[in-house]
């Protein structure tokens, strides 16, 4: 999606990588996310709204609830379109600055997020490990499922996380190539907006998040709104969605 302006000289507008939520589950796709991607472009930012492959394929847990992500589909989509950004950007968005790159996403895309943000520091086996760091200005991630063990804990999203990692069987054995609390520090600029109010992915999640990066020597920004639930971040109706704006523009710009 273009900026506002027309006329504006090329190369002028920063990028947005937008990743969206759903548990990492084939139910919910990037035209959730399609009216923030609109409101950001009709910010002046250049918009790209990223799709991947989700869960959906297998057994339905005893409350019909669809597993949550695919393993290692889910991280190979996410690694491919980072790496052809760079090419698709050229070709689609040529008004972009992609020196100029800010990584957004909701809820499991916040994770997705900062897992594409860490790749530089995943082990050294994984196969998504890049040599060094994405040349990103930042990362604004929103709810973010950020640390997998608090998230269990919580049971968020019904265990989506757990299910991502392919059940009790690989969780511990895959949470240091998949949980971004684990990738620390990244030394790329990342803040975490995060509701108080929220009851999907509660604010502990993002708060553990945080203090691991501290204790890695890192600062991550965490701004806290009052009152704001889960989904006011991506709604272009909603005060909070203007914060996150915002956030991503001071990274951006």
């Amino acid at each position: 999606r273009p900026g506002s302006d027309p006329a504006a000289p090329p190369s002028s507008a920063p990028l947005v990588v937008v990743l969206h939520g759903g548990a990492w589950r084939a139910r919910y796709d990037r035209r959730h996310i399609t009216p923030f991607a609109d409101y950001l472009a009709r910010r002046g930012f250049a918009v790209a709204n990223v799709e991947y492959r989700r869960g959906g394929q297998g057994p339905e847990d005893a409350d019909g609830t669809p597993p949550a992500g695919r393993w290692p589909d889910t991280f190979d989509d996410i690694a491919a379109a980072l790496d052809a950004l760079p090419a698709l950007v050229r070709e689609a968005l040529p008004q972009a600055d992609p020196r100029r790159t800010v990584l957004t996403g909701h809820s499991a895309g916040g994770h997705l997020a900062l897992w594409a943000a860490a790749r530089h520091v995943l082990p050294a086996d994984a196969p998504w490990r890049t040599e060094g760091p994405a040349p990103l200005r930042g990362v604004v991630a929103l709810a973010p499922i950020a640390d997998f063990e608090v998230a269990e804990k919580l049971a968020v999203c019904a265990h989506a996380s757990l299910q991502l990692l392919g059940g009790q069987d690989g969780f511990a054995g895959r949470r240091p190539y998949a949980d971004p609390v684990l990738l620390l520090p990244t030394g790329i600029a990342t803040t975490l907006v995060q509701g108080r109010a929220d009851l999907e992915v509660p604010q502990p999640v993002a708060e553990s998040y945080a203090e691991a990066a501290a204790k890695a020597g890192e600062v991550v920004g965490l701004t806290l709104l009052a009152d704001v639930g889960h989904f006011p971040l991506i709604d272009p109706a909603a005060d909070a969605c203007a914060v996150v704006a915002e956030e991503i523009a001071q990274l951006a710009w």
